[in-house]
């Protein structure tokens, strides 16, 4: 197995790259307090880190990267500190601009959007617009998101759909329910990563982990550059995915193929 993620120069053989990945971005504020620093730097150094793991992805030629950047419980932090976040999510949205367009890169936004104060909502909103048809990487914010209050929202777009007479409540299948998802345009989610050495989910794409591989490393989000990144994926390609099946299920229909 070699991968080699290097700006400028990323490869890897021998392994099998995941479609998707999602990443818990954890450990900004412990990074800050251990640092001597206030919390907002630890999210502004924690900026440096999604700047380097978005290109690092798309150089590797990763097709779906989700990113969660606030979730809907993160309201509840001190209101300077959400402030500062916003701030720091509007900047983002204009210096990263250009190169997300210049790469290619379509941006999405999953979560409470409307929540979100207007001085974000606009560059995102633009961005969105201007990216819509590119494809050589998506890039899914999940702003004021949660996992729970996904699947909820879903559910009451069925029964609006139902209450209409377009859908029959037996139509509603796994797979039905799933397109109602605000991820239904994307591939089916591989690998979720989080930092920080924390080993639990907090609520993040609950419906699409149903079979993704989990990787929890030790690293805190600031710290967190593309030879982290390049550790997870080597865990990745080392696991065998078998989706409910047995090892001799799986080499039978690779033998078929």
């Amino acid at each position: 197995m070699l991968l080699r993620v290097t700006d400028g120069d990323s490869k890897m053989s021998e392994a099998t790259l995941p479609r998707h990945v999602g990443i818990i971005m954890d450990g900004n504020g412990r990074w800050a307090e251990a640092h001597g620093r206030p919390r907002i730097e630890g999210h502004r150094v924690g900026a440096e880190s999604v700047r380097d793991i978005t290109r690092a992805s798309r150089q590797l030629g990763i097709e779906a990267l989700t990113l969660y950047a606030f979730s809907s419980q993160n309201w509840q932090r001190p209101a300077d500190e959400v402030t500062g976040l916003m701030q720091l999510l509007r900047d983002f949205l204009i210096d990263e601009r250009s190169e997300i367009l210049d790469n290619g890169i379509r941006l999405q936004a999953i979560g409470d959007i409307d929540r979100l104060p207007a001085f974000v909502t606009e560059p995102l909103r633009e961005l969105r617009e201007v990216s819509a048809h590119n494809t050589g990487m998506t890039l899914t914010l999940a702003l004021s998101y949660g996992g729970r209050e996904s699947i909820a929202r879903a559910a009451q777009a069925a029964l609006r759909d139902a209450a209409a007479g377009a859908l029959r409540p037996e139509e509603l299948d796994v797979e039905r329910l799933g397109s109602y998802l605000p991820t239904a345009s994307l591939p089916p989610l591989d690998l979720l990563i989080r930092t920080s050495g924390e080993q639990r989910i907090s609520n993040f794409m609950l419906w699409e982990l149903a079979y993704a591989e989990l990787v929890f490393i030790d690293v805190l989000w600031p710290e967190f550059r593309r030879e982290h990144l390049a550790r997870c994926l080597e865990q990745y390609a080392g696991r065998e995915r078998r989706f409910g099946l047995t090892s001799a299920q799986l080499d039978s229909d690779i033998e078929a193929r």
